[in-house]
């Protein structure tokens, strides 16, 4: 049969080895679908209305637990950020931050390699521009698949439909996180 430590099989080794071989192959192995965690059907809402009702529910908080009304304005803090949105937040700052930077305005340290530069995502004309699909789409299949720049890679790959959705929510409160630190 072969070598595997460094010895000759023995004809009984070689029979076991066989039997274990047999008795594995016999076992099915489990199925992806068994293994990939399932999404709960919703009902199809726009990111950007979830984000928004994010954002007056953390606000609502605040008054009930006794903060100044607006008090989160008038300190300048950033909105407290979903739990989606921070999962977006991390993989934004770890994907898309080298091209985009890391408040999004399209100033990352690669960015002056890249010609066209990369977007400001901070400019609500263009987030009103696309859809929320539409910036899905792009994560998922890159910038030359939506007649975009070909220098943003396709993450379609990488990340998972989860990750790519949490990435939009972000992304959506880019141009309200901006607002919110010049005030």
């Amino acid at each position: 049969m072969g070598r595997l430590t460094g010895r000759p099989m023995t004809k009984s080794g070689t029979l076991a080895l066989l039997a274990l071989i047999a008795l594995t192959a016999g076992c099915e192995p489990r199925k992806r679908e068994e293994r990939v965690q399932r999404l709960p059907k919703e009902e199809a809402t726009p990111v950007a209305a979830d984000v928004e009702t994010g954002v007056e529910e953390a606000a609502r908080d605040l008054d009930e637990q006794g903060a100044p009304a607006g008090s989160v304005a008038l300190l300048g803090s950033p909105p407290e950020l979903g739990y989606n949105a921070r999962q977006g937040q991390a993989l934004f700052e770890y994907y898309c931050a080298t091209c985009h930077g890391t408040s999004g305005r399209g100033d990352g340290f690669n960015s002056f390699n890249l010609d066209p530069k990369p977007r400001d995502l901070t400019d609500s004309e263009v987030q009103t521009q696309r859809s929320d699909d539409d910036l899905a789409a792009v994560i998922r299949s890159g910038g030359g698949a939506a007649g975009l720049s070909t220098a943003m890679p396709p993450w379609g790959r990488t990340l998972t439909e989860l990750q790519i959705r949490n990435l939009v929510v972000f992304v959506r409160l880019l141009p309200k996180l901006a607002e919110e630190g010049e005030g």
